[in-house]
């Protein structure tokens, strides 16, 4: 064998080896999940968000009454075990409604997050891999959504687009992906010169394959903390919405529309605004204990 053909088969052995090796370290991305059981604080944050999202998907099980159901009779009422919140102004159970709540903000926050990360992740990756005049034309435009308070283009948005929660999250989602993109575009940067992606260039795959299979799945982790840590932020700028009048309407029971109704009745009925207020902070301390916790793990790894 001579020594080009000798040349050759090695090299090629080490692009295998070394794809191979990003690919095995690709899989064991995962693994900081399982330490996270060992923080205690990211482990409270985790239950927390466990407990919510249950209560979110299966509400009957955390409460059977009605939501909905009108009784005069029963108007403001304080907690006790017959209604664990008390009772709003028209009789209905505020616990029930607090947790019916659930399934409203927490779906609006997770539609806010997956379209932001979605579209932040595909043009922030563009931005770093592909031509650098796409990525610098993606980039102005990051830096001119970016320079403008998230909260009051989210007003200007849904003021625009009609007073709802969809809408909300819509104007959420639009103007919160330049975050996304900006922290995607570092992470691929600094991946793609890694070895086992040169090798993958150097054996003739595409850039979208090398994209998507090579470089994003190792830039998952500070995109994995930013979004545990947004969804608690997302929920609560749903609240301010709906707390100005831009997002659900009576009578949904979103936790910012009670908060909002029972705002008036805050004297006289402390328990009113108490208990869904209550909830918002339940939801975003948990979120982000659970967040610090994954960052901090991950931050050990490294």
């Amino acid at each position: 064998m001579s020594p080009l053909e000798t040349s050759r088969i090695a090299h090629g052995a080490a692009m295998e080896t070394a794809i191979a090796v990003g690919d095995a370290g690709r899989r064991l991305l995962p693994r900081p999940l399982l330490a996270v059981r060992h923080n205690l604080l990211s482990a409270v944050g985790a239950a927390i968000v466990l407990l919510l999202v249950l209560a979110a998907l299966f509400p009957g099980l955390f409460s059977s009454a009605d939501p909905y159901e009108l009784n005069g009779a029963l108007r403001f009422r304080a907690p006790s075990a017959a209604h664990w919140f008390g009772t709003d102004e028209v009789g209905r159970d505020l616990y029930s409604r607090v947790v019916y709540g659930a399934r409203f903000s927490l779906r609006a926050a997770a539609v806010v997050v997956v379209l932001a990360t979605a579209l932040g992740v595909v043009l922030g990756a563009m931005a770093a891999y592909f031509s650098r005049a796409l990525g610098e034309l993606i980039m102005r435009c990051v830096d001119v959504m970016i320079s403008f308070p998230p909260f009051i283009m989210a007003m200007a948005l849904v003021a625009a687009l009609g007073p709802s929660l969809e809408h909300a999250a819509l104007a959420l989602a639009l103007i919160w992906w330049p975050q996304y993109a900006r922290l995607v575009r570092g992470q691929v940067l600094s991946v793609r010169q890694i070895t086992f992606v040169e090798a993958a260039v150097a054996t003739g795959l595409g850039p979208w394959r090398i994209l998507f299979r090579h470089i994003l799945p190792n830039c998952w982790g500070p995109v994995a903390v930013k979004v545990t840590l947004d969804v608690g932020y997302v929920i609560l700028l749903l609240a301010a919405l709906s707390f100005i009048g831009l997002g659900a309407k009576p009578p949904t029971p979103e936790w910012g529309a009670l908060i909002t109704t029972g705002r008036a009745y805050l004297l006289d009925y402390w328990w009113y605004p108490t208990f869904p207020g209550l909830a918002i902070f339940l939801a975003v301390m948990g979120c982000n204990l659970l967040g610090d916790g994954l960052r901090d793990v991950l931050a050990g790894d490294d």
